[in-house]
């Protein structure tokens, strides 16, 4: 199980993971393995056992749009993943790894700047100037979509995306598999896992309004890969 308790003044979002004795046993070493400790085990965050029966341990990221992957390794030997994660994704290792994502906090609102008392002179009026022709209104750049609706992509993948140039499904649909995988790999080892395989079909379904077709494909996959 995986809780979260964002601090806004200190930036951070404090992450805890818990398992049940059930789950693991009793007296075993515990500890996450994920992307932000470059899945070390010297650097696994280790869950101590507690009271009530359960392991548990903490970490503190930074409260940003942030998507990352994890799993637990028992005794330094046995691999588990959390039963209640937010979600998984497969691995070169033939599994799936747990997934959890982050928010950003919230910008402060800034107050609005006071105006200027108004002069009580009153300024004498300018000669009326004939008013120019308007000009023809530019067009309109086509609304951005919700890329969070294609199985596999989240907010911070989401968020490539729209930099890399492609914020609609339309043109999600029409980008190459090589650009996409160029996108993953120049962000970095934590995003160079996901598989954009059927991206652009369930983009190309969500482009058309297809929206039962897209449902049907989307419940054959996990993580955006066909199960």
């Amino acid at each position: 199980m995986i809780t979260k308790k964002y601090n806004k003044t200190k930036g951070n979002c404090k992450v805890t993971f818990s398992l049940t004795k059930e789950q693991v046993g009793d007296k075993r070493d515990v500890r996450v393995l994920a992307d932000f400790n470059d899945w070390s085990w010297i650097d696994g965050v280790q869950l101590k056992n507690g009271k009530g029966g359960k392991y548990s341990g903490s970490v503190e990221l930074p409260a940003q749009a942030a998507h990352y992957q994890f799993r637990y390794l028992v005794d330094g030997q046995q691999w588990m993943n959390d039963p209640d994660s937010e979600g998984y994704q497969p691995n070169v290792h033939g599994t799936t790894n747990c997934i959890f994502e982050l928010e950003g906090l919230p910008a402060p609102v800034k107050k609005a700047a006071k105006k200027p008392a108004a002069k009580k002179a009153v300024a004498k009026k300018a000669p009326a100037k004939k008013a120019a022709p308007k000009k023809a209104a530019k067009a309109t750049t086509a609304k951005a979509d919700d890329l969070k609706r294609i199985e596999g992509i989240g907010p911070k993948i989401a968020g490539l995306l729209n930099d890399a140039g492609i914020t609609t499904f339309a043109g999600l649909g029409k980008a190459s598999t090589k650009k996409l995988k160029d996108v993953l790999e120049a962000a970095g080892p934590r995003f160079r896992l996901a598989k954009p395989d059927t991206w652009k079909q369930q983009a190309k379904l969500a482009a058309a309004g297809k929206d039962t077709e897209l449902k049907k494909l989307q419940d054959e996959l996990k993580g955006g890969v066909k199960k």
